[in-house]
C-alpha cells in the first residue's frame, strides 16, 4: 500500500520490518497479532495497514528480502574456476553470511509453512536459485574428479542444512571465533565430499 508523499514511510517501514521480525522470531508468526507488533513499533494498529497489506504479506516480505539479500550478496562469488576453490568461498560465505542474521535465518525456515501456497512458491524460486548455485559447484567438481558424489543436489541440500545449522548453536562468546568457525565446518564439508 502506497504512502503519501511527505510521510514517514522511509523511517516507519523499516522500523515495521524489524519489530516484525524481531517479534515472529521470538513468538513464532502465529502468535503474534498486529497489534502486538503496532504496540512494538508505538504506532495504533490501523496504521500498519499504511505499510502493509496484512500480517501474510507483512511475513511474505521478510521472507523475500532476506533471500534477495542473500541472492544479491552470492553473486560476489565466483561462478567459474576450480570447484574446490569455489566451495571453500561458498562455504565460508554462506556461514558468515547467515551468522549475522540469525532471526532472518530462523524465520526462513521455521515460518515457510504458514506461507500461503502463492508466497511460498515465490520463495522457493528464490530458494532453489541459491541452491543451484552450490549445486553446480558440486556437480563441476564430480566432473572433474574432485569430488565423489553419488548425488550431488542430495549432498547440496545436505551441505546447506550442516551450514545453516550453526545458527542453532553457535554464541558470539562461546570458545570458537567465526574464523575457527568458518575453517573447522569448511573442513567436514571438503571431507564429506572429497574424492
Amino acid at each position: 500500500m502506497a504512502r503519501k508523499t511527505g510521510s514517514h514511510s522511509e523511517i516507519t517501514g523499516p522500523r515495521v520490518q524489524a519489530a516484525a521480525l524481531r517479534l515472529i522470531a521470538q513468538h513464532g508468526f502465529a502468535a503474534v497479532s498486529m497489534r502486538q507488533i503496532a504496540a512494538e513499533v508505538g504506532v495504533q494498529a490501523g496504521a500498519l495497514y499504511n505499510y502493509t497489506n496484512d500480517k501474510q504479506t507483512l511475513l511474505f516480505d521478510l521472507l523475500r528480502t532476506h533471500m534477495e539479500h542473500l541472492l544479491d550478496a552470492l553473486g560476489q562469488l565466483p561462478g567459474t574456476g576450480d570447484p574446490m576453490t569455489r566451495l571453500e568461498a561458498f562455504c565460508r560465505f554462506h556461514i558468515a553470511y547467515h551468522i549475522e542474521r540469525p532471526d532472518q535465518v530462523f524465520i526462513s525456515y521455521m515460518e515457510l509453512r504458514n506461507l500461503s501456497p502463492d508466497n511460498f512458491s515465490a520463495i522457493e524460486v528464490l530458494r532453489s536459485r541459491y541452491e543451484s548455485h552450490l549445486d553446480a559447484i558440486l556437480k563441476d567438481g564430480q566432473s572433474t574428479g574432485q569430488f565423489a558424489l553419488d548425488e550431488p543436489r542430495v549432498t547440496t541440500f545436505a551441505v546447506i542444512a550442516m551450514l545453516t545449522g550453526v545458527n542453532t548453536w553457535y554464541r558470539e562468546d562461546g570458545p570458537l571465533s567465526k574464523t575457527d568457525l568458518a575453517d573447522l565446518y569448511w573442513t567436514l564439508v571438503r571431507r564429506a565430499v572429497a574424492a
